[in-house]
């Protein structure tokens, strides 16, 4: 796992105390590919890539200020005198969060992998009827969502699952906006209950069963494919998400795992260095999205 390095500048120590009354020595948190997180005190400074626009961060913090109005583990970001979200340093989105004590939860325990399914299920209730709009810039998952073949994935050509997703969204007309990579990473746990859910950055409107396919397959086992009792779960408890038959959720579940594939090589594209875990992980995967195929 290759994470971002970019450091916490006196000006973005200056912004931060300017927009936020934030000041601190400034501790590095684990994680973050993309954005490098700061906990300063109560306080989170999230540092993002120059190439993430402030139009779209504001867009994924007001999805993101919705869900925690009704949501407790929805962690927001906090907003400047003006009430902006985003102020820019040297070409980069900062943001402000607060700080939340915790640890990724573990989801081979299987309590809290029911906990993390229950979690999405209110997190789906709470965005049910938020309408944000038009997202500024389409979400990397977007893209061959909707039965256009995918440029960026073009190693793994599949006309059968993009006509299938044309279909299936066709059937499937519920639409919200979406955490967008709820994952273990993204979120924490304390006292063996999940606490929160963090990084909102990849959150975009679409049909819940996509995020349920593809969170199934996060919190169940990377080897065999998603887990149906996190499905089972989340729908006990009440999500917005539509049942899901077994080649439905195996294609869901392939649409993202092709994603990942177009991720890896954009990362490599840009200079990542993937160690050999990293490769042997590529290549799991890889092989899941064959091995899944209905």
């Amino acid at each position: 796992m290759i994470y971002a390095k970019t450091p916490l500048t006196p000006a973005i120590r200056r912004a931060a105390l300017l927009a936020w009354d934030v000041e601190g020595e400034g501790g590095r948190l684990h994680g973050g590919e993309e954005s490098a997180a700061y906990r300063l005190g109560d306080r989170v400074l999230r540092i993002g890539p120059a190439a993430r626009g402030v139009a779209e961060s504001e867009w994924c913090h007001a999805v993101a200020r919705h869900a925690a109005a009704t949501l407790p583990e929805a962690v927001a970001p906090l907003t400047t005198a003006e009430g902006a979200t985003v102020v820019v340093v040297d070409g980069r989105p900062i943001s402000c969060w607060p700080y939340v004590e915790g640890d990724w939860p573990d989801s081979d325990v299987p309590a809290q992998r029911e906990a993390g399914a229950r979690l999405l299920a209110r997190l789906h209730r709470a965005l049910a009827g938020c309408r944000p709009g038009p997202r500024p810039v389409p979400a990397f998952q977007e893209s061959g969502l909707y039965g256009d073949p995918p440029e960026d994935a073009a190693g793994l050509p599949d006309p059968v699952l993009d006509r299938w997703l044309a279909r299936f969204h066709a059937g499937h007309p519920v639409r919200h906006p979406l955490h967008g990579d709820f994952y273990t990473g993204n979120t924490l746990a304390r006292d063996g209950r999940i606490v929160a859910v963090l990084d909102w950055d990849e959150t975009f409107v679409g049909a819940p069963e996509l995020e349920l396919a593809a969170a199934a397959l996060e919190w169940g086992d990377d080897v065999t494919g998603p887990s149906k009792e996190f499905v089972a779960a989340y729908h006990e408890e009440g999500g917005t998400a539509a049942p899901l038959d077994d080649e439905s959720l195996a294609q869901l579940v392939r649409h993202k795992l092709r994603r990942e594939y177009a991720y890896f090589h954009k990362a490599a594209r840009s200079g990542v260095a993937h160690d050999e875990e990293d490769l042997e992980y590529h290549r799991a995967r890889v092989e899941l999205f064959h091995r899944l195929r209905p």
